[in-house]
């Protein structure tokens, strides 16, 4: 039983993945300083009651720049290119105000949600120039508070084929652009995007997340370019590729095989459910396909995969929360997972894409920052099923939100009268 004084702060009775009973937690100046079964300690504390406590969710896929847009565009249910083209049209107008704007409203309902750390796509092109990243700059700092934002840059609607998107993507990376992304798809050649983006992530020492396969057609990939390239620059561990719904395609043979590509090239994979399952198979009349890439699968394989936002309020995603909870648990439905597979759901938008990430001090441990989330449910698993709510959280110690729990005001009359009356 640690017997310390200097603490700044204790959690008494937290439940955390994977222990048989309910811990005391302690903080000095912002860090996890000690975790046992009871710490003897006079200091500030928050009694948890043996609520789930898990160190904040892991949001590896968002476009805060392009959020909320949905007043302003007249959605037509389109796929994927009519998503790129009424976006293509409105950041012509963008403004670092406004985008900045849009972006805080996510940010606030991620926090809220219990979102920790937050990697931003961020695009960079002729059309939007600098001004959506220097915005997403400002948030960047702004919310340090509450949360770790990554900004990766990248060009939405080609590289080789878009004069003067390279210059830009340079000007960013030498201003500070966390990591570096790409959509080969919307290339005219996508190969050369593939080998240039690698190129420029070596020479700033970053690391690449790819928009990637995305459609239902598994005769043709970029995967094993993307895993080629990895392979030839060492790069294993620092390449990502999100949506891959062509996977969603494969038999098990080919899946298998797509698979051990991945894992031995050391490429991670992020699924983005509502996008995905949104965008894809609207030309189906019936016995539509769900086009979503089975990350447990993945798993399973040694393949580092994560659940993730993508976009809020857009053409692409015309929906969304924020909430990384929600997302784990439509995937869970959606990718049928039983109940075996709960925390396994939960590490998607925790632990495993703090790994993609490459987050050397995320989690519960001692010395790292102290950064919770506190469910309203006794395991993480069951937090899953029922969507318990967060209720609060802290980052580096400090507390960042509070939602009470609810409270229902019931009649006066006791509930055992309401019931003889009914029977």
């Amino acid at each position: 039983m640690p017997d310390d004084s200097a603490f700044d702060l204790i959690f008494r009775q937290a439940a955390l993945p994977g222990a048989a009973r309910p811990v005391d937690i302690g903080v000095r100046r912002g860090r996890f300083a000690a975790i046992a079964p009871v710490i003897v300690a006079d200091a500030p504390e928050v009694v948890l009651g043996g609520r789930a406590v898990l160190p904040g969710f892991v949001d590896s896929h968002v476009h805060l720049d392009k959020a909320c847009l949905l007043g302003r565009c007249g959605h037509l249910q389109g796929g994927l290119k009519a998503a790129i083209a009424a976006v293509s049209a409105m950041k012509r107008d963008f403004t670092v105000a406004d985008v900045y704007e849009r972006g805080a409203q996510v940010l606030e309902r991620a926090i809220a949600k219990g979102t920790t750390r937050m990697r931003s796509h961020v695009e960079v092109d002729p059309r939007v120039g600098l001004r959506s990243f220097e915005a997403l700059k400002a948030l960047k700092r702004d919310y340090a508070w509450a949360i770790d934002l990554s900004l990766c840059v990248f060009p939405q609607e080609g590289l080789t084929n878009d004069p003067g998107t390279e210059e830009l993507l340079v000007r960013a990376l030498q201003d500070g652009a966390d990591a570096l992304g790409g959509c080969p798809y919307t290339d005219t050649d996508p190969p050369q995007q593939i080998a240039r983006l690698f190129a420029l992530a070596t020479r700033f020492d970053v690391d690449l997340d790819f928009h990637l396969d995305f459609d239902l057609d598994a005769s043709w990939m970029h995967l094993d370019e993307v895993c080629r390239q990895t392979t030839v620059h060492g790069y294993g561990g620092r390449v990502a590729i999100g949506h891959v719904t062509k996977l969603s395609c494969l038999p098990p043979e080919a899946f298998a095989r797509a698979a051990g590509r991945l894992a031995q090239a050391g490429v991670a994979v992020t699924v983005l459910p509502a996008t995905d399952v949104y965008l894809l198979g609207r030309e189906a009349t019936h016995d539509v396909p769900r086009g979503l890439t089975p990350a447990h699968r993945l798993l399973a394989q040694g393949v580092t995969c994560s659940v993730a936002t993508n976009n809020v309020l857009n053409p692409f995603t015309p929906f969304g929360d924020a909430s990384l909870l929600r997302m784990a648990n439509f995937y869970a439905n959606v990718a049928q997972v039983g109940p075996e597979g709960f925390d396994a759901c939960i590490e998607l938008v925790t632990a495993l894409p703090a790994r993609l990430m490459n987050l050397r001090d995320y989690g519960i441990a001692i010395g790292n920052p102290a950064d919770l989330v506190v469910l309203d449910a006794p395991t993480q698993a069951e937090a899953l099923a029922g969507l318990a709510e967060p209720i609060m959280g802290f980052k580096n110690g400090r507390q960042s939100f509070s939602r009470p729990a609810a409270q229902l005001h019931a009649p006066s009359q006791p509930r055992a009268a309401l019931r003889a009356v009914a029977g």
